[in-house]
């Protein structure tokens, strides 16, 4: 399971020119749920998500975690960060859960995301979303469970 999370000022998901989930700061959680993936994956990286440390303590360090921040979750659902495009110029989605288990560890993640105390907004999964954000620093990571 991957998560490219993103430290934002504000974010938030269309569908069909409306919005279905938003955010002020905080962090887009662009998420993957690869084939092979367990719930005991989904939850380390949803603890991971939760309790990295990317916002500024009073020293300007990168020492509180969203929670701290008083910051939200937008979490959206990208089958495409788990493509194989080690070769050719066309990536491979095998490494990608089936969709009916892919939406059920969303939709989990989300759940136990919200139990660790955060706000959580989300978008629609499979659906064609138009993402719009602004990156705080920027600053983005790559998180794996693995």
């Amino acid at each position: 399971m991957k998560a490219l999370i993103q430290r934002v000022s504000q974010a938030k998901v269309e569908v069909a020119g409306s919005t279905v989930g938003a955010i002020e700061r905080g962090l887009l959680v662009l998420l993957a749920v690869e084939a092979g993936d367990s719930e005991a994956d989904l939850r380390k990286l949803a603890e991971k998500v939760c309790r990295y440390r990317v916002f500024s303590d009073d020293n300007g360090k990168m020492n509180l975690n969203v929670q701290q921040a008083g910051g939200a979750l937008l979490v959206v659902s990208q089958f495409t960060l788990a493509a194989d495009t080690q070769s050719g110029l066309r990536p491979s989605f095998t490494p990608a859960a089936a969709p009916a288990l892919a939406e059920q560890y969303y939709q989990a993640f989300c759940t136990y995301c919200r139990e660790l105390g955060l706000k959580v907004a989300t978008g629609q999964f499979a659906a064609d979303m138009q993402v719009s954000l602004t990156n705080d620093g920027p600053v983005t990571f790559m998180l794996e469970s693995r």
